[in-house]
């Protein structure tokens, strides 16, 4: 194993001792023999699981694609680059993947664009990176906007309201879920899917504190927009919570959450704001007493 690592450290070296020459020089029609020799390190590397070397090996590849005009080939190598820091470094992996999407947009592969920048927005979930999740999700479903993917970009605006809305932007997330299920209403294979987002909207509004008469009002929007809304388990829950909500019940509150739970169980985004819900009816109870 020692013998096979410094044999394909010796590739690395003899390329990068090739480029800073090629650099200097200007022999710009040699960095084809650099590239080869840069591949051959990175897929080496790659092979014995040796990530770190191999991700740098594939960015001084994807630097090299670059300065020879093979942007894509310069994405494709930063992607690889990024596949390998996965598994040592994801701030790595994140700066890898920024590039590869940066030059696929570049040069109108919007699509490529928009898988790997929904790609660096799991990355960001992944470290609760919650604000820097949001650019790219948001970034993502434009690209996915461009390339008429409706399903995806949907998926990707979801992902946007969901974080919004755990960092307490509720009218952003409100206005998504919204955005979201108007679109849905449209489509025959997405329109199963409204009562779950006007759900989502509809718990936002609860978090925010004040006039109930907000949420009434967009029980009956959401009623316009789907007239079979008002049948759903989804809308049972939403009338249950609010008239707990203003008879200030905690018991009342608590059963109707168990009861939807049996049946539909809450998710972990779904129980995080309705504890948020809960937690501030138990306050205005303290208030009170």
């Amino acid at each position: 194993m020692a013998d096979y690592a410094a044999k394909f450290e010796d590739y690395q070296k003899r390329a990068d001792d090739m480029m800073t020459e090629f650099e200097h020089f200007g022999y710009h029609s040699k960095f084809e023999d650099v590239v080869q020799l840069y591949s051959q390190a990175a897929n080496s590397f790659k092979f014995f699981k040796s990530w770190d070397q191999a991700g740098s090996c594939y960015i001084k590849l994807a630097e090299c694609h670059f300065k020879m005009d093979g942007k894509l080939e310069a994405a494709s190598a930063y992607v690889d680059a990024a596949n390998c820091y996965k598994k040592t470094s994801p701030i790595h992996a994140i700066s890898c993947l920024d590039e590869a999407v940066n030059l696929f947009s570049g040069i109108g592969k919007s699509g490529m664009a928009a898988r790997y920048c929904k790609e660096v927005g799991d990355l960001y979930e992944r470290l609760h990176n919650f604000e820097d999740a949001i650019i790219y999700f948001e970034r993502a479903a434009v690209f996915f906007h461009d390339e008429a993917a409706a399903p995806s970009a949907s998926q990707c605006k979801q992902k946007v309201a969901q974080f919004a809305a755990l960092l307490k932007q509720y009218s952003k997330a409100i206005e998504i879920f919204e955005e979201v299920a108007r679109n849905a209403i449209k489509s025959n294979s997405l329109r199963y899917g409204v009562r779950g987002y006007l759900l989502n909207a509809g718990i936002c509004h609860l978090c925010i504190n004040g006039d109930l008469s907000e949420v009434t009002e967009a029980l009956e929007r959401y009623q316009d927009l789907d007239a079979t809304f008002s049948r759903t388990r989804e809308h049972s829950l939403l009338t249950d919570l609010v008239a707990a909500y203003e008879e200030e019940d905690i018991e009342k509150f608590t059963e109707a959450l168990m009861d939807y739970d049996s049946l539909s169980p809450l998710d972990s985004w779904k129980t995080i704001l309705l504890l948020r819900v809960k937690e501030a009816l138990k306050t205005r109870n303290c208030i009170k007493m």
